[in-house]
């Protein structure tokens, strides 16, 4: 058979003419195979063209898929960035709100130190004045007593 035999179509083989010899062919199983063969002929270029058709969705299905799993990957990736970025964020935050509050605390702490000291201060203030109360009191009394002694001291004489 010749390359061209193989592009055969239905109406190809129905419409193929054989010449007649006296020893020739029975023409009624001729006519009735050529029937035959351009039926399963016609058959196999349907289950063919369902099948081209199939394979092409499942091509695009494919295709579909691919996109669809490209679109995943990239989701994926963009949120492990986002993860990360936020992550970072959060750490520099952190390191933001430490900061922060160190400097806060040393200010409050230094604001006690110099609470305390006003503190030591005013006290000191305080215990001068007592001691100097206490001094001009002790020496009130021992001005009226030292009075006292001597207008004793004129009753007796």
């Amino acid at each position: 058979m010749s390359e061209p035999a193989f592009h055969l179509t239905p109406l190809d083989v129905r419409k193929q003419e054989f010449r007649r010899s006296l020893r020739g062919y029975e023409p009624l199983g001729v006519e009735d195979f050529r029937a035959r063969v351009a039926d399963e002929l016609e058959r196999i270029l349907r289950e063919k063209a369902v099948l081209d058709e199939r394979l092409a969705a499942l091509g695009e299905q494919l295709r579909v898929y691919r996109e669809r799993e490209r679109a995943m990957n990239e989701a994926l990736v963009a949120a492990q960035q986002l993860r990360e970025e936020t992550r970072a964020g959060a750490a520099r935050e952190a390191q933001v709100i430490v900061r922060e509050a160190q400097a806060e605390a040393q200010r409050m702490l230094d604001a006690a130190r110099a609470s305390q000291g006003e503190v030591e201060r005013q006290s000191a203030d305080v215990q001068r004045q007592f001691q100097a109360y206490v001094a001009g009191f002790r020496a009130l009394l021992e001005r009226q007593l030292a009075e006292l002694r001597a207008l004793d001291g004129q009753r007796d004489g």
